[in-house]
């Protein structure tokens, strides 16, 4: 015997609310409670119910989807962030699309596209270096930046990030370390100038000295980690220990100290930032300051679609707390170190 389909009326009735309740949470779920929200897709998962999304859509003038722009895509600090984009979007009827910055000769062009293609309902930006000016496009849909932006004003969602630098520096100097150097992300990135303001900041409230040739500059890639790492091994004057601005590059620098014969952390500590999943498969397991990914996206989801369902460009932002992740790679200096 065929199975009888499932209707909105099964869904109402399963989940203990109204049609229209139900109606509302599909097309409009932010502005539904989230016991209600989650009692309505039980009832949608229980039942078989199938949404006709087209249909919808074609109603609402929508087009169903929503585009993510990545600086990287190959870079696996963005996996959970896109993961928690998803479990958002998904039960609210939202395709994802996701797209490279970095995989044309101008990224700036490629947003213009984006803003003024019709292709999507609204925008989420997780690339920092892009230009504030492009967004003053007219007519363009709701963006929200999962990053941090100077320039903008834009709804976002951002991490404690001078903060968490300032953590690294407190962890290493408690250690005892005076010698600390830092390995930035890009010049002109935002994300390179607030975690270089904290780990400024950090040693200043420490009284420990900031020394430029300490300074190294990357671009969060286990590439320009080993660079770095070259980079350090040249130095006739070592720091003791390193903060990097991202795991993958202390992925790469630790790779280069450790086959020129250096320990990790006998003879340099490494504190990261991000905490990626490779991050503890090391050897030693990295110390680094934890982003919490999957609630990034979850909350720029959720700001995406308060701003699509009311037809608003501006609204709220958010800023989450990181999380200082203690492991193997940092340690007291040497005991022959003494910087004062």
């Amino acid at each position: 015997m065929d199975r009888k389909i499932a209707t909105i009326q099964d869904v109402a009735r399963t989940a203990g609310v109204s049609t229209a309740t139900v109606s509302r949470t599909l097309s409009k779920p932010s502005v539904v409670a989230p016991a209600t929200r989650e009692a309505v897709q039980s009832a949608i998962a229980e039942t078989g119910y199938r949404v006709n999304a087209t249909a919808s859509n074609l109603r609402r003038q929508r087009t169903g989807s929503v585009i993510v722009l990545v600086p990287n895509l190959a870079n696996p600090f963005f996996s959970q962030i896109l993961a928690g984009l998803s479990s958002v979007l998904t039960p609210a009827q939202y395709g994802l699309l996701v797209a490279d910055t970095q995989s044309g000769p101008d990224p700036d062009e490629r947003l213009a596209h984006y803003l003024t293609s019709g292709q999507a309902d609204g925008l989420i930006l997780l690339d920092g270096t892009l230009s504030p000016e492009v967004l003053r496009t007219p007519g363009r849909p709701p963006v929200v930046m999962a990053c941090e932006w100077m320039g903008s004003d834009l709804p976002s969602v951002t991490v404690e990030n001078a903060r968490g630098a300032e953590m690294a520096v407190d962890h290493l100097a408690g250690l005892g370390h005076r010698a600390i150097g830092h390995v930035t992300g890009p010049r002109g990135n935002v994300l390179t100038e607030t975690r270089l303001e904290g780990f400024t900041r950090g040693l200043a409230a420490r009284g420990l000295p900031l020394r430029e040739d300490w300074v190294l500059e990357g671009d969060f890639t286990m590439d320009s980690g080993a660079a770095a790492a070259r980079a350090f091994l040249r130095m006739a004057d070592r720091p003791s220990a390193l903060f990097l601005s991202s795991d993958e590059m202390a992925v790469g620098f630790m790779g280069v100290v450790q086959a020129a014969g250096l320990r990790v952390p006998q003879d340099v500590s490494v504190v990261g930032f991000d905490n990626i999943e490779m991050a503890q498969h090391l050897t030693p397991r990295l110390t680094t300051i934890r982003q919490p990914r999957t609630r990034i996206g979850e909350s720029a989801a959720e700001l995406l679609l308060g701003l699509i369902d009311t037809a608003a460009l501006t609204g709220p932002s958010d800023v989450i707390e990181v999380e200082f992740i203690a492991r193997g790679s940092a340690a007291p200096p040497p005991s022959d170190r003494n910087l004062g």
